[in-house]
């Protein structure tokens, strides 16, 4: 088959042993603890690691980090970690002391005055008093009614997996409202609950029931509406989905509205909106009742009829829906990566003209939005660098037969007063046939609304891989023109950026495509001006439609850039640099363009001179952890180092293994001989052969993580061992995904892998 490697159909070592597959057998925790001491054994105490991990915990803890926060009910909220709280405050404060604590005042002097917080929970004391290692993972403050900002649903998960649990808290207290006081409570699941009412009276909840109740991919099929004091099993039954869909959600949104939502597979959702009064389906006598086949929707409830690749999301008395595939309307074709507009009720009486609001360009597409009172603000990705245009419907509402819709950019370079090229451009100062589109400043801007339905204000945070963060907020008049623009908060340098370029790059793939890179280090050359090239870490995801940014990057300037590494990020297929076409490109049968396109990057380097492949090291995790995977095992000659983290790596069976299910969509079903053709292809651990040489690998995992099981990494590590490669392997006991729960968890990981890089590479500069 064209475009792949040879590989045999099933691997030709003896299996694997199964115990491996037991997240917390004992056989397989002993393994762990075993190749965990010998790796700690290897690291701790020697002074380049022990430095780096220093260096890393101090930033992850330092005082004067930007506290990012958001509005509910008047208020300011932020979560905190530090040294003292590991695990973490959630707390809040008001407006006036969040500006008095900021980093300029009037006249450009410095506030002696510091933010007061008030804090709400306290996750350090939690766990103690309750045995549990308690990790965050968000708040849902009731916005509206009487108990506006006395209210909130907590979402915590023991160790940090994907599976959580949630609480109704007592803002004024700060005590959990028990179940028998009335309280909101949902048992631990891959499920949610969220208010349902202005009043918080009522919420929806999506739970694990029991048998039956879950997908295949592990996430509940069912959504209810449940009034204070009802079990799940009382509450009215909105949405069942399909026996074989991904599950079903739910939300309301800030107008009020109830959503109900089915995936039958990754990119593609059933929507429906349930009108207030909406006749719903009665509660089962029993357990809750579950559809062996298909999906059942409450009565009431009115389906949204668009493409079920299409994303609909409701904004003010409008429907906007973001397009993943052509869609031709009343003659008109809109194309992938668009984004229309229609009168919502309009649209659901079968008479609303699509309206375009966003068209793709061979370099522009957009990656997402943000809406406050009265405007549409698009973040977009001009060749992998953002920009933002604000949009704005007539006054008057909407207006069928009339488009009316407002335009203007908004300039990253104004957001900064005018010095862009202070932030690092395209190219370098020397010509090079490789820059794409030398001389234009290379920042990462992100805009999202303060609150959506009561002002048009905008968070504002601007940065670039060279300087820190900048935390604004500004006021969109009524032509969408941002005025009043206050700097809040203005992070400090981590790392000395003297001498660092900046510039953007492509290479070209296999089929001809151009695959853009962002480079980030010293030139690699000596005093003297001779060609040296640079240690390099060379970092990649490729799937999704993700698409990787260009902020800042303390921890990576700290520990590798400053003592003279380079980085690179590569956006290649599969992501979402340039809309869904670049994600359908490198899906499933077209997998190897993924692959493709990052070899080519990595040979782009080499060639250049960046670097060298003994010098150069692969970094990804979870679907870069495959990505990887792949440039070990179908590469490695172009690498000198792999960094693979909480990766995929055994595609036979990840259908089988904890959330995999949801993921055939992106990689193809394994367990369909057709299909399985191509997928062994870019399956890293049916390519390992005996007899070949593989550069060193560390694998980073977590014991905690349900979403991407440990027995990829475990099973890998197992593998190379018995082909007598080096292979290095640390699993942390907590964090889920994430690898870690604590900044100290976070510092020891990485300080892991850049002082495993450096030891690889030989990290000479």
């Amino acid at each position: 088959m064209s475009g792949y490697d040879d590989a045999p159909a099933r691997p030709s070592l003896p299996p694997v042993p199964s115990w491996l597959d037991e997240v917390e057998g004992e056989r397989a925790l002993a393994w762990v603890a075993e190749h965990n001491a010998a790796t700690r054994a290897a690291v701790e105490g020697t002074e380049r690691f022990e430095t780096i991990r220093t260096e890393i915990e101090a930033i992850l803890d330092s005082s004067d980090r930007i506290p990012h926060v958001a509005q509910a009910a008047g208020r300011l909220y932020n979560f905190w970690t530090d040294a003292d709280h590991p695990h973490g405050l959630w707390r809040r404060t008001t407006w006036e002391s969040y500006r008095a604590g900021g980093p300029l005042r009037a006249g450009g002097t410095a506030s002696a005055a510091t933010t007061q917080w008030e804090t709400l929970i306290d996750l350090d004391d939690l766990g103690r008093s309750e045995g549990t290692t308690w990790v965050w993972h968000g708040a849902q403050v009731l916005r509206t009614g009487p108990l506006a900002g006395r209210r909130a649903l907590v979402d915590l998960s023991d160790g940090g997996s994907d599976t959580d649990v949630t609480r109704e808290v007592d803002l004024d207290t700060g005590r959990f409202i028990p179940p028998a006081e009335g309280g909101f409570h949902r048992e631990a699941s891959k499920g949610a609950l969220a208010w349902a009412d202005d009043a918080g009276d009522r919420v929806l909840t999506v739970v694990d029931a029991g048998e039956g109740s879950l997908s295949p991919a592990g996430y509940p099929r069912q959504v209810r509406r449940l009034r204070r004091g009802q079990s799940p099993a009382e509450g009215e039954v909105l949405l069942t989905a399909a026996a074989d869909d991904d599950g079903a959600w739910a939300h309301r949104d800030r107008w009020g509205r109830t959503w109900l939502l089915t995936r039958p597979d990754f990119y593609t959702e059933e929507l429906w909106l349930l009108p207030d009064g909406a006749r719903t389906l009665p509660p089962s006598a029993g357990p809750i009742a579950l559809a062996e086949d298909g999906t059942t929707v409450a009565p009431g409830a009115v389906h949204i009829d668009v493409p079920s690749s299409a994303r609909a999301t409701a904004v003010w008395d409008w429907l906007l829906i973001s397009l993943r595939e052509d869609w031709e309307v009343g003659g008109v074709t809109h194309p992938a990566g668009s984004l229309v507009a229609a009168p919502l009720t309009a649209f659901l009486a079968g008479q609303g003209r699509l309206q375009a609001l966003f068209t793709p360009t061979s370099s522009a597409f957009l990656t997402g939005f943000t809406a406050t009172a009265h405007h549409l603000v698009l973040t977009l990705l001009d060749d992998c660098v953002d920009a933002l245009e604000v949009l704005t419907p007539p006054r008057e509402g909407p207006v069928e037969g009339r488009d009316g819709w407002a335009r203007r950019s908004l300039d990253p370079g104004a957001l900064i007063g005018g010095q862009s090229d202070e932030w690092g451009s395209a190219g370098e100062p020397r010509p090079d046939p490789a820059a794409l589109r030398p001389g234009r400043p290379l920042i990462d801007v992100s805009a999202s609304a303060v609150d959506g339905r009561e002002n048009n204000r905008l968070w504002l945070t601007v940065s670039s891989l060279t300087r820190p963060s900048t935390l604004m907020v500004g006021e969109l008049g009524a032509d969408g023109t941002l005025s009043g623009v206050d700097v809040l908060r203005a992070a400090p340098e981590r790392f000395d950026a003297r001498g660092i370029e900046v510039g953007q790059y492509a290479a070209v793939s296999a089929d001809g495509t151009r695959v853009p890179y962002i480079q980030v280090g010293r030139p690699a050359t000596d005093v003297k001006g001779r060609a040296a090239p640079r240690p390099t870490i060379l970092y990649g995801y490729g799937g999704f439609e993700v698409p990787l940014g260009i902020g800042y990057l303390p921890v990576v300037g700290k520990a590798w850039l400053e003592r003279g590494g380079t980085y690179v990020i590569a956006n290649i297929r599969g992501g979402g640099e340039y809309g869904s076409q670049w994600h359908r490109a490198g899906l499933r049968e077209h997998r190897h363009r993924v692959y493709e396109d990052f070899a080519a990057v990595a040979r782009t380097l080499s060639e250049r001179g960046v670097t060298t492949p003994d010098r150069l090291a692969v970094h990804g995790g979870s679907n870069g952890g495959l990505l990887v995977g792949n440039m070990l095992t179908r590469h490695p000659e172009l690498v000198g180092a792999v960094l693979c983290e909480v990766p995929l790596l055994d595609m036979s069976r990840y259908t089988h293994l904890l959330a995999g299910a949801s993921w055939r969509a992106e990689y193809g079903d394994p367990d369909d001989p057709a299909q399985w053709e191509y997928i062994r292809t870019f399956s890293p651990f049916h390519l390992l052969r005996a007899g070949r040489r593989y550069p060193p690998v560390l694998l980073v995992t977590s014991t905690r993580d349900d979403r991407v099981h440990p027995a990829h990494a475990r099973t890998m590590a197992h593998r190379l061992e018995d082909l007598g490669q080096a292979v290095t392997y640390f699993e942390n006991s907590e964090g889920g995904h994430g690898r870690a729960s604590t900044n100290a968890q976070r510092a020891f990981m990485s300080a892991l892998e850049y002082d495993f890089a450096w030891r690889a590479l030989k990290g000479r500069t």
